[in-house]
């Protein structure tokens, strides 16, 4: 028995020799090279042994040596490269290519990826190599410049600042013309969220890895209702296969003031006073004793240079058959403007196991952000630009010690706030409390199954989410002058989302090779509820006392709408060189009764790939060339309230109510309504070419459209009685779109150590509308829109025109104070001289990115300009006599316009208002400078130097010629950024 034993110890003692001295003799050492696609060598590139821990970096020639064992597995990796998997072999030579290279080939579009040398639609996109650079704070802005026919105009300065998003004009006058915006196949509904400065500024731009936006309807009918105004699909990066990858990016950046408002100094208006200033006020004291003796900048005293950081870490990998990736980031921006901040804390997870087989594709997506604001008040912005500059910052007084607007009673002493006057801008700023906490998480989980009986056939489910919570407190104390009257405030807001995707398709492509032909088709359902819960706060004093008939009858209002869909499409290729794609979208909108609910929404498009055919086989120069040709229909439903079609009573707040007997009650008001409103729908027509030479060195494309909407959901005025209000929000009117854009990429030189690569994009858009009421009516001169008096909507003119009078001038070129043209020639200068005049949207959109690489080298910028585009300077309509020196016991400043014009009282419809605001914008210059390995080739870093905002060429005479809708009364200005940042992977 022993020595059976010892005989099989033995053996096993032998075999494991041999195991290990064969596992040691099978060790080889393996060297080779990695290089780019533009054969450059890759410094620091991981060579990861298959299975094990080991492994090295490559040197700066791009060189590596390493011991592996026989047969096995190398995984190369680099960042912004696909990873390559090689079985080691001696003298290995491995090419990497850019990530974007994949992205360039195949594209997202809706519910599937297509090559992009087959897309039938408009599509563009933009991946994380591309974006624009800097302090971007929100996702939107990575992209400005970057699409033609796209624009994006942030709304400001402030921290967290959202933007207007339009694609090829706005199509709908009443309802919404934001785009729909889906993260990893999540619908953003776009609610308000309560104390959120922007509900994207709760999504982390480093977390993003490209954007798709579909342009044009055959791109984006298959979302239907929500698509009139285009798609944009945004995907998040993903772990991938390889060795434990952490990334850590950080930035420091500086914020100023790029320019002030031009208002009076103090020496100015001073010598304004005393020039004009010699009668009194009040019929005793003169204009010039209310001069004080100091010297104030207003605008100084409110702005800073802000400090802000922005830190994100990410850990990527694998788990044999489940990539992943974890990212937490935290920002700290300050405003320009005093007491402005926003913090955000965000984090992600991306899991995505491969089961079965790898026929069960798993993705597994949540991102959260907690954001904490303190809002700063942004009346203080108007208010500097109107105190008088004599004024001193601080005073004895009951308000803070701050100096106001008061008189005092000589006998008793007792001091009265000036009600009218405005209020000391720092006062405005420091004793006004914003204080917001904001909570978001959204994400997703999706399955796609491989049919095993169907080869090609798949099954996919996607189940999402995008929930919020937003709590405030307005705090500003009784002594305050901001709020005086009312005893100061302890107000709060608070309000919660929830809305809910679940998605299910099947998707089926076949490639046919007896018929050289590819099926691709996809049939779907969509559920999508969209809930918000708001909750009505009386207004507190700051004391906690309810203001009187501030309370609300009723604690909270729960909105909620839900969109049932039905969609399918199909893709088919003959010879890969002609192609033909249809899909239909059926959207129901409890939005909408029963009988209008449902609609319809279909696409069809044709391309050609013309280098594909024999007769040009020959032209070894063209890399592509497509023909393009498409027709869809889109709807929206968004940017209107709930339930129009329905018969409903408002009941008043407490402030109205009626007696019956000893108890008050609530009045109920019934509103106007039409049972009959139904979907905007918008049918656009769109041709393209898409080109490429010399490898696609010299690429680009060109797009013309025209699109129609149809029923629009437009507000008009009805004759009395016939409904519960004297307008009504109804299908009536028309409006079109047409436009070209025009798309060139090049790299016009490209050797082992220089490149310079550029990009330039041009959109024409023109706007019209075509027709606003049930019945055609002459006499109809439009809906007035903008601020209630200076734009209009009007047939044959482009949506919100300025509608003005003429101005006349004197011989010098001056403006005459009420002068205007008799338009009509009647001799009467009326409401009838008004005229339609200009637009506040560009004709022309242009952006410009250039990039040169000197080795470790890069040099990048970006410029975007509008064209045609004009503003009412609404801010300078203030420049005026009257506002100055006013019978109201107080002085106020103004800009220097008012020593041009010489105006005494306001003329706010005067053209000479609407100014040029046509623009070139370098949005963005910076360095940076590739360090390659450090730290005994165990990590790589890299530094990057930006300036953002750097200059802006324009006619415009205010603060700034880009204010979406074209009304500038008190824009908060956006500050000229120095950022300096590191990246560090390890």
């Amino acid at each position: 028995m022993i020595a059976s034993k010892t005989i099989k110890l033995s053996v096993f003692l032998f075999m494991l020799f041999l195991f290990f001295n064969s596992t040691y003799a099978q060790n080889e050492k393996v060297s080779g090279t990695v290089k780019n696609e533009k054969n450059e060598p890759v410094d620091a590139a991981s060579i990861q042994v298959s299975g094990t821990n080991k492994g090295t970096l490559t040197d700066k020639t791009g060189a590596f040596t390493l011991m592996v064992p026989h047969g096995r597995i190398l995984i190369i990796t680099y960042v912004g490269y696909d990873t390559v998997q090689l079985t080691a072999a001696p003298g290995m030579h491995v090419v990497l290519h850019p990530s974007g290279a994949a992205l360039n080939d195949v594209v997202v579009i809706g519910y599937g990826t297509q090559r992009r040398k087959e897309l039938t639609g408009s599509i563009a996109t933009v991946s994380s190599k591309e974006f624009q650079k800097g302090a971007i704070t929100t996702p939107e802005q990575l992209i400005a410049g970057k699409v033609a026919g796209v624009s994006v105009t942030s709304n400001g300065g402030s921290p967290g600042a959202g933007s207007v998003i339009r694609i090829r004009g706005g199509a709908s006058l009443n309802a919404s013309n934001d785009p729909l915006i889906v993260i990893d196949g999540i619908p953003l509904s776009g609610n308000n969220i309560y104390g959120a400065s922007n509900p994207l500024s709760l999504v982390n731009p480093n977390d993003i890895e490209s954007f798709t936006v579909l342009k044009d309807a055959s791109a984006a009918a298959i979302y239907g209702s929500r698509a009139s105004n285009g798609v944009i699909l945004i995907t998040t990066k993903k772990g991938s296969q390889g060795k434990l990858v952490f990334n850590f990016t950080t930035q420091i950046s500086l914020s100023t003031l790029a320019k002030e408002a031009d208002v009076m100094s103090a020496s100015q208006f001073r010598n304004y006073v005393d020039t004009f200033g010699t009668g009194t006020f009040d019929n005793v004291h003169t204009y010039k004793s209310l001069l004080g003796n100091a010297n104030t900048d207003w605008q100084k005293e409110i702005y800073q240079s802000a400090v802000s950081t922005d830190n994100n870490l990410s850990i990527s990998g694998a788990v044999k058959n489940m990539p992943y990736r974890v990212s937490v980031g935290y920002l700290n921006q300050d405003g320009i403007l005093k007491t402005d901040n926003l913090q955000r804390v965000s984090a992600g997870i991306t899991l995505s196991p491969h089961l079965l087989h790898d026929q069960l594709h798993i993705e597994l997506n949540i991102k959260g952000a907690v954001n904490k604001s303190r809002f700063a008040n942004q009346s203080a912005i108007g208010n500097a630009a109107y105190f008088d500059p004599t004024q001193p910052v601080y005073a004895t007084s009951p308000y803070g010690n701050y100096f106001e607007w008061a008189s005092t009673d000589p006998n008793s002493g007792a001091v009265t706030l000036n009600k009218l006057a405005p209020r000391n801008p720092v006062a405005m700023l420091d004793l006004y409390h914003n204080l917001s906490n904001v909570q978001r998480s959204y994400g997703n989980i999706t399955f796609d199954y491989a049919l095993p009986f169907l080869p090609g056939l798949h099954a996919n489910l996607n189940l999402g989410y995008d929930i919020a919570k937003g709590d405030g407190t307005i705090d500003v104390p009784a002594y305050a002058a901001q709020n005086f009257l009312d005893s100061g405030q302890h107000n709060k807001y608070s309000n919660r989302i929830s809305n809910q995707v679940a998605e299910f398709y099947l998707n089926y492509n076949k490639t046919i090779q007896s018929i050289k032909s590819n099926i691709n088709v996809t049939a779907g359902y969509g559920y999508y509820d969209n809930l918000s819960t708001n909750y009505n706060f009386p207004s507190l004093r700051a004391n906690g006392d309810t203001i009187p008939g501030s309370k609300q009858p009723f604690p909270f209002d729960k909105p909620e709408n839900t969109l049932i869909s039905y969609y399918s499409r199909l893709i088919y290729t003959y010879n890969t060189k002609y192609i033909l794609a249809a899909s239909i979208r059926t959207d129901g909108s409890s939005r909408f009764s029963p009988s209008t609910r449902w609609g319809y929404f279909p696409s069809a498009a044709l391309t050609w790939r013309i280098n594909k055919e024999a007769f040009l086989e020959n032209a070894t120069a063209l890399s592509d060339l497509k023909l393009r040709l498409s027709y869809g229909v889109t709807g929206n439903q968004d940017g209107i309230y709930n339930y129009p079609y329905l018969a409903v009573y408002s009941t008043s707040d407490n402030s109205s109510r009626v007696q019956f007997g000893n108890t008050f009650y609530n009045m109920g008001t019934p509103a106007a309504y039409d049972a009959g409103i139904k979907w905007e729908q918008t049918a656009s027509w769109n041709g393209g070419l898409d080109y490429g030479f010399f490898n696609n060195r010299l690429s680009g494309s060109v797009d013309v459209y025209y699109k129609k909407t149809k029923d629009l959901l437009n507000t008009i005025p009805i004759p009395a009685g016939s409904n519960f209000s004297s307008t009504i929000l109804t299908n009536v009117g028309n409006v079109e779109n047409k436009g070209v854009e025009v798309l060139i990429s090049a790299i016009p030189v490209q050797t082992k150590h220089f490149t310079w690569s550029l990009s330039f994009n041009a959109a024409y858009n023109s706007n019209k509308i075509t027709n606003l009421t049930a019945t055609k009516d002459p006499t109809y001169a439009g809906t007035l829109t903008g601020n209630g008096i200076i734009q209009i909507n009007s047939v044959g003119y482009n949506a919100n025109a300025f509608y003005v009078y003429h101005q006349e001038y004197d011989k010098s070129g001056k403006p005459v104070e009420g002068v205007y043209e008799d338009i009509n020639g009647d001799g009467v200068i009326n409401t009838q001289d008004l005229y339609r005049y200009k637009s506040p949207f560009p004709t022309y959109i242009f952006g410009f990115t250039t990039q040169f690489t000197y080795n470790r080298w890069t040099l990048n910028t970006v410029l975007r300009a509008n064209v045609g585009n004009y503003m009412y300077n609404g801010l300078a309509t203030g420049a005026v006599q009257s506002n100055i020196l006013n019978p109201l016991g107080y002085l106020a400043n103004t800009l220097t316009d008012v020593l041009a014009t010489h105006f005494v009282y306001g003329q706010q419809q005067s053209d000479y208002y609407v100014q040029n605001a046509s623009f070139l914008k370098m949005d963005n210059i910076g360095l940076a400078y590739d360090a390659g390995a450090i730290l005994r080739n165990k990590a790589r870093l890299s530094l990057n130097f930006n300036c953002q905002n750097v200059f802006t060429v324009t006619k415009y005479k205010g603060l700034d010629p880009e204010i979406y809708g074209g009304i500038d009364n008190s824009l908060y200005p956006r500050p000229r950024i120095y950022v300096l940042g590191a990246n560090i992977q390890f």
